[in-house]
């Protein structure tokens, strides 16, 4: 069996000794190169060839969103973060490498017993096993054209909608930027967000939403009385749910080996709001919110899952698609415009003019 070829980038000589390390003893690895720069990296890249690249952020001259940046320009290559990511400026460069095509984000090794290291070792050598799978695509500048999805769209009617689901995984950093950016901010329903993302990085992510999208952002930690135009995540290792009135944060088993799941948040809002949601999962690895879609759907939901055409992953999407959880299955530019499209019949037609209340 090809052993696949990772080329490790990281200044620390302790942390790239680490990484050589689990990955050269990995059966499924192998190593392309090590190097200490991203000027370095990019000298090499083509004659390396790697399948998979693991990224630092903080890096002498050329950081790693730049590095992302210009290696999904040249050469597309399924990039793992690996980062500390302890101080703001780290947080924010590694949100924006994500949004510049990264896949996932990894805490580094900073401490602690051997089976922590031995667990954690194992963690990153199969996520850059699994990522070197990703078929990612040359990034080029954003455009404000949105495609063309054709004359067979389902014919949607007005509904008093009440909040916004979403759900997202590998790639869904740079999706979420795209999608939120579109909507309008004074967008009248609450957003509830699930996106899978290593608990260590969620308050960085939060902030950097928030940044880069025209809402608010909270994470719930228990519970919070939902507002219009806001973004709700729930706090790091909990489940997001729609309860007695108010959005909650709550324990409970994994589902899809996920927790947060998207799932767990589609069937809160199908069990307390019927047909009076709006449903979107967008890329990701896996099948989590598939399900959950599928009940919104049977309660009268309005339901979209991401076009294999632009999503990362097509994944968790693609599942949806193939359960029949899908309303209407479009492209990532054009799901914005079909939200607010939908938002704005429930305003004409259903004579709407107060805020949504759960």
């Amino acid at each position: 069996m090809k052993k696949i070829r990772v080329l490790i980038i990281e200044d620390s000589s302790v942390i790239r000794q680490f990484l050589e390390h689990i990955i050269s003893r990995d059966p499924r690895l192998e190593i392309a190169g090590a190097v200490e720069t991203a000027e370095e990296a990019l000298r090499i890249l083509v004659s390396v060839s790697p399948d998979v690249i693991s990224m630092d952020i903080r890096l002498p001259g050329m950081n790693g969103f730049d590095a992302t940046q210009r290696i999904m320009q040249e050469q597309p290559t399924p990039i793992v973060v690996v980062s500390a990511s302890v101080e703001k400026e780290d947080l924010k460069i590694t949100m924006n490498a994500l949004r510049a095509g990264a896949l996932t984000v990894l805490e580094k090794p900073t401490g602690g017993t051997a089976d922590d290291y031995e667990a954690l070792g194992e963690r990153i050598c199969t996520q850059l096993a699994i990522m070197s799978q990703v078929k990612v695509v040359r990034r080029r500048r954003q455009t404000e054209t949105v495609p063309r999805v054709g004359d067979q769209k389902p014919t949607p009617s007005a509904t008093d909608y009440r909040a916004l689901g979403i759900v997202s995984s590998t790639g869904g950093p740079s999706a979420l930027v795209q999608l939120l950016g579109r909507l309008n901010a004074d967008f009248p329903l609450p957003i509830l967000l699930v996106q899978h993302i290593c608990g260590s990085f969620l308050d960085g992510f939060a902030c950097w939403l928030e940044s880069v999208c025209p809402f608010s952002v909270e994470i719930v930690k228990d519970r919070a009385v939902a507002e219009r135009g806001k973004v709700y995540l729930p706090a790091q290792d909990r489940h997001l749910r729609v309860e007695s009135g108010f959005v909650r944060a709550t324990c409970g088993h994994p589902v899809s080996a996920q927790r947060p799941s998207g799932t767990v948040l589609f069937e809160s809002m199908a069990e307390t709001f019927g047909c009076h949601a709006l449903g979107v999962i967008l890329t990701g690895m896996g099948d989590d919110g598939a399900q959950g879609l599928l009940a919104l759907r049977r309660n009268g939901s309005y339901t979209i899952a991401e076009d294999e055409s632009t999503a990362v992953v097509y994944g968790m999407p693609g599942e949806a698609v193939r359960l029949g959880a899908a309303t209407e299955s479009l492209p990532l530019p054009a799901i914005a415009p079909r939200i607010l499209e939908l938002v704005q019949l429930r305003k004409e037609d259903a004579g709407w003019s107060r805020l949504p209340q759960f």
